[in-house]
């Protein structure tokens, strides 16, 4: 983990790369929870025995629960101090890839592109990219918005 004073240094660290992260397997049982948040709840993601026999070999995690680990990827690569808070602001671009199996590991790496000032703080732009342990193409790219609220 990369941690930074304040936003002034984090700032500074545009072009950086940070990461990775430690490995994480993706589980069944997450993906069988993660349909159950979403209603989403297709074959290729909840029913094993169907899935392999599908395009994929068994089954895979839906694209946006590997989005959803972005936060603490995040979290093992960058903390900034000397703020009040640090929100998510959002994302611009979401690319999936390839597919992630059951069973896979993951992880992320994080490319620090940009930190500009708004009235409400200052806004940075990680381009988050999750890698499948053994695989070329990466699993997601993302970039990530944070809102980095200055202590007053």
């Amino acid at each position: 983990m990369r941690t930074f004073a304040n936003v002034q240094e984090l700032k500074s660290a545009v072009g950086e790369t940070f990461g990775p992260t430690e490995w994480r397997t993706i589980t069944q049982e997450q993906v069988n929870l993660f349909a159950d948040a979403t209603d989403d709840h297709q074959w290729i993601h909840v029913d094993v025995e169907r899935a392999k026999e599908g395009p994929f070999g068994g089954t895979i995690a839906h694209g946006y629960l590997s989005l959803s680990l972005l936060p603490s990827f995040m979290m093992e690569l960058v903390k900034v101090e000397g703020i009040a808070m640090g929100v998510n602001y959002g994302l611009n671009k979401v690319r999936f890839p390839r597919p992630v199996p059951v069973g896979a590991r993951v992880r992320a790496a994080g490319e620090l592109t940009d930190v500009k000032g708004t009235p409400a703080g200052y806004l940075s732009n990680l381009k988050m990219t999750i890698e499948v342990e053994g695989e070329r193409r990466p699993a997601c790219i993302a970039e990530t918005l944070s809102l980095y609220v200055p202590a007053e």
